[in-house]
């Protein structure tokens, strides 16, 4: 009776001493609230200012915006964004494997390719394209020292077109070769190592494991280059080549002297497409990330261990 009475009192004891919980206050940040208050004021104001200024024309901008000659101007936009990306990916992925290559001959002249494309203006080598009928009026293959097999006039061969896709291809490769180049040198080479241990061969080393790997560092700025191909694509009227969106827009603004709704008409276009690849290039990110989750992991409550039930009884022995 004595220790029962004992223990409740010392479970009673023991209740009323366990110490009182804190009563926490949040952190305030009142700088938060301050700067998120002159943003949303700056943006009202931007935004009042753009739609009660009558020097922006709205009117004009509804009109144009879904013009034939501007709906026109964006498929080529997208035309010359989507030809010149392809040859310059195939071009960087030849140049990243030369520039790792063991042959020094390949690797040199990978580094003069990069050196030479990405040291010069992307407005000086369209103008180089655009003129390269006067450099060479003529394109001919044949024996060396001998007879001639065929001939093209240059002119007919290389149109503005053409000549466009080559000066914003071959200039973006020498960007897009070092992103690969980075790429394939993120993954460890003993995953490689590995795999030529097991008899892998060389192209299924690199296609099955090298690649799949390297194209988590290779796809974000990948995309981010192919936006600011799109942009790029508004300076083809060196070639000259006249059938893009900025051109087009420019030309209706000099018909009508209405240059700023004109402008905004191509930035909506513009801001619209790149909205496009941005969606696109977060499901290619989100594709070649499975299994990579930059966000830490949340806490895992860790198992509560029982005894044995032989121990259990030893204990309350």
């Amino acid at each position: 009776m004595s220790s029962a009475t004992t223990g409740r009192t010392t479970t009673s004891e023991a209740g009323n001493n366990r110490p009182e919980l804190i009563k926490a206050v949040p952190v305030r940040h009142p700088g938060r609230w301050v700067s998120g208050v002159i943003i949303v004021l700056i943006a009202v104001a931007v935004l009042q200012s753009m739609f009660t200024n009558p020097n922006f024309r709205w009117d004009i901008v509804a009109t144009y915006i879904m013009d034939t000659l501007v709906v026109q101007g964006v498929g080529w936009t997208l035309l010359l964004t989507v030809l010149s990306m392809v040859l310059a990916i195939v071009l960087a992925v030849l140049l990243a494997f030369m520039r790792q290559s063991d042959n020094p001959i390949l690797r040199w002249s990978s580094w003069f390719w990069v050196w030479i494309f990405r040291g010069t203006p992307v407005y000086t080598q369209l103008i180089f394209w655009g003129l390269i009928s006067v450099l060479y009026p003529k394109i001919a293959a044949g024996i060396p020292a001998g007879p001639e097999l065929f001939s093209f006039d240059t002119k007919d061969l290389i149109n503005a077109g053409v000549a466009a896709v080559l000066g914003l291809g071959l200039n973006e490769s020498a960007y897009l070769a070092e992103i690969f180049r980075a790429g394939l040198k993120s993954v460890d080479k003993g995953q490689v190592e590995a795999a030529e241990a097991l008899g892998m061969r060389k192209s299924k080393i690199m296609w099955r494991i090298v690649l799949p790997q390297a194209m988590r560092v290779i796809v974000p700025p990948t995309g981010n280059e192919t936006i600011g191909m799109l942009k790029t694509t508004s300076l083809v009227l060196a070639v000259p080549f006249t059938l893009d969106l900025t051109f087009v827009t420019n030309s209706l603004a000099n018909r009508t002297y209405l240059p700023i709704p004109l402008l905004l008409v191509a930035a909506i276009w513009y801001l619209v497409i790149t909205s496009v690849l941005m969606v696109g290039q977060h499901y290619i990110e989100k594709y070649y990330g499975k299994g990579v989750d930059n966000l830490s992991p949340a806490p895992v409550k860790a198992p509560t261990l029982k005894a044995p039930a032989r121990l259990q009884g030893e204990d309350a022995e």
